[in-house]
């Protein structure tokens, strides 16, 4: 089974990427990305460090606000409006969770849909759904270049996806049944009947249900190519942290059937932030009348 590793494509797209932000700068233009982080989650400050750190690689500015958990949902939306205020910020992220009891809907919502680089407004939605998207979900994207990258074919092919959230499996089943990847898309979730034997039919079967090795070698069809969006935390007494992280396939479990399968850690996920990176470059070149820079 061949390892699709997220490091077989990251190095390139920071290439590309650095080198466009450079353009843009001696062109007078500056790329910012502000990212807002509301209370002490463990995972979100990870996130929120690696993004900066990103943005550090590729000469885009970063610009970090940390506040309480006990911040205000007036408070939070206020800093937002600044934000899409300022001329000198091109995308707006605001990383969740959200600490309860703040209304994550109406703060994403509050964001402008020309700085929204998480795709999450139902403006940007909208326009993906149509077929004109300008931002495209950072890890549907990410996909998108695992697919292209390794040169698997999609044209045609039955693609089945697990989970349906608006962050990932929606806008994945949409863009995949778009041109020019053309694939027939089975969209499943919790509640449908007969899952394993709806992936089965899969050529490509791409997971994201949430559910820690839910997918064994019983839900591949031979030859199948899957890809793994999950990231979910275990317990486990012989790791040093007493946990470790494992996607929602059974990794090793499918060697023997799938001819192809991204791993957990180290494979979609390190190509969602480049992605995120990608959409606040385009944001930048729109503000300034430009079009999309092309990966």
């Amino acid at each position: 089974m061949q390892r699709l590793a997220g490091k077989d494509i990251f190095p390139q797209v920071q290439a590309k990427l650095a080198e466009e932000v450079a353009r843009l700068s001696e062109s007078g233009i500056s790329v910012t990305l502000a990212v807002i982080l509301v209370g002490e989650d463990p995972a979100s400050q990870i996130y929120v460090a690696s993004k900066e750190r990103t943005c550090g690689e590729l000469g885009i500015g970063s610009l970090v606000t940390r506040l309480p958990a006990e911040t205000t949902q007036a408070e939070l939306l206020e800093l937002v409006q600044q934000y899409n205020e300022d001329p000198q910020i091109n995308g707006i992220l605001v990383q969740v969770p959200l600490p309860a009891p703040l209304d994550e809907d109406e703060v994403l919502q509050a964001i402008s849909p020309d700085k929204d680089v998480d795709c999450f407004h139902p403006y940007n939605l909208g326009l993906l759904t149509a077929g004109l998207a300008r931002f495209v979900p950072c890890t549907p994207f990410g996909v998108l270049q695992f697919l292209k990258h390794h040169q698997i074919p999609t044209s045609g092919k039955k693609i089945v996806i697990l989970g349906r959230s608006n962050i990932f499996g929606r806008p994945m089943s949409i863009l995949l049944s778009q041109k020019p990847w053309d694939a027939t898309v089975t969209l499943c979730h919790s509640r449908t009947q007969n899952l394993a034997e709806e992936c089965r039919q899969a050529d490509i079967l791409i997971a994201a249900i949430g559910k820690p090795m839910l997918v064994t070698k019983d839900f591949i069809k031979p030859g199948a190519v899957v890809i793994d969006v999950g990231i979910n935390r275990i317990a486990d007494p012989n790791h040093p942290k007493g946990s470790r992280v494992v996607g929602d396939v059974d990794y090793e479990g499918i060697a023997s059937v799938a001819s192809a399968a991204t791993p957990v850690p180290g494979g979609v996920g390190i190509s969602t932030i480049a992605m995120l990176m990608y959409n606040v470059v385009n944001a930048a070149r729109f503000a300034n009348g430009l079009e999309a820079f092309e990966l």
